[in-house]
């Protein structure tokens, strides 16, 4: 278990950098963003895949076919969605929406997987899940409480990027169950090979994905310089850093600790990715977090440890007793 909660914190660590993209370049469609984050994914794979080649050999055509769904919801519509949230209401806001994965997946797995996981005792998680929210509710009362300061216009951005996290929100959620689903019908999967296999699905969506939207810009006279942007070097280089190390490594070691924990234990672990992301936000303003984001911290702090002392239960066990 605890080897579980360590890779599920380094997949954390690696997928708080994706909240930083879209801040970095302010310029950038998230649309190219989204595009050009799995494009790099794609491209790192395939050299990892001819290592990998004989394990992806044994992968069968419906194993590709989920690759290709997991890819096509988890990596690109996710990433469209947030970077978009991202751009309209600033990173805070929709970190802290993005933070109530942790919630919303350890309900749905309670519910859905608790004959393959076992069920996580309601009286016992409720209290984990209760300190998370109210985290969440703390950082976003420090952050709304600049509404009062903002336009009409700026109110709109800010309700559209609401939405737009909660469109990601869908997505990650659907995400990890089926992701988990496939990794513990295959016991014997390393987490490497299946990681590798869904950058290589990604790979023909991020290309088409990217054609069109060069086609449409050019079509539609849009002033932004493609292929690469005004800054091309920063646009490369931190596509190919967040497609190595969040989209490949992040992968890499969701999918190990996926293999470990009961899948509610799992979607709760997600709250690493949240706390990393205020962190990388908060050092990329300069600043220090305000008391109340600092409370709000701590109690996603403490919710985590309440949820790692969680033991799931069988439900036959539980329903003989």
């Amino acid at each position: 278990m605890w080897t579980g909660i360590f890779y599920a914190l380094a997949a954390g660590l690696m997928w708080g950098l994706v909240f930083i993209s879209p801040l970095l370049l302010p310029e950038y469609p998230a649309a190219l963003q989204s595009v050009g984050r799995y494009l790099a994914f794609g491209l790192i794979a395939l050299p990892l895949a001819w290592i990998d080649r004989r394990a992806l050999r044994e992968l069968a055509r419906a194993d590709w076919i989920e690759a290709l769904k997991l890819a096509a919801v988890g990596n690109l519509l996710y990433y469209l969605c947030l970077a978009s949230a991202i751009q309209r209401a600033g990173a805070p806001l929709p970190t802290m929406i993005i933070g109530t994965l942790p919630v919303v997946i350890a309900i749905s797995a309670n519910l859905r997987n608790a004959h393959r996981d076992g069920r996580l005792p309601w009286r016992w998680l409720m209290p984990s899940l209760a300190l998370i929210a109210l985290g969440i509710a703390c950082v976003n009362r420090a952050e709304l409480a600049t509404l009062g300061q903002r336009d009409a216009g700026d109110l709109l951005g800010y309700a559209q990027g609401a939405l737009l996290a909660c469109g990601a929100v869908v997505c990650w959620t659907w995400y990890p169950l089926r992701n988990a689903d496939w990794l513990r019908h295959h016991p014997s999967r390393r987490p490497r090979t299946w990681a590798t296999a869904q950058g290589l699905a990604t790979l023909p969506l991020a290309i088409a994905g990217y054609a069109l939207l060069w086609i449409f810009m050019g079509a539609s006279s849009h002033p932004f310089a493609m292929p690469f942007g005004p800054h091309p070097l920063r646009f490369v280089g931190l596509m190919a850093a967040i497609g190595l190390f969040a989209s490949w490594l992040g992968t890499l070691c969701w999918n190990a600790a996926s293999q470990r924990l009961p899948t509610a234990m799992a979607g709760q672990l997600i709250v690493f990715e949240t706390l990393a992301a205020l962190g990388y936000a908060f050092a990329l303003r300069g600043q220090m977090p305000g008391a109340l984001t600092l409370a709000g911290i701590g109690l996603l702090v403490a919710g985590v440890a309440w949820a790692v002392r969680i033991r799931p239960r069988p439900v036959e066990l539980r329903a003989q007793e």
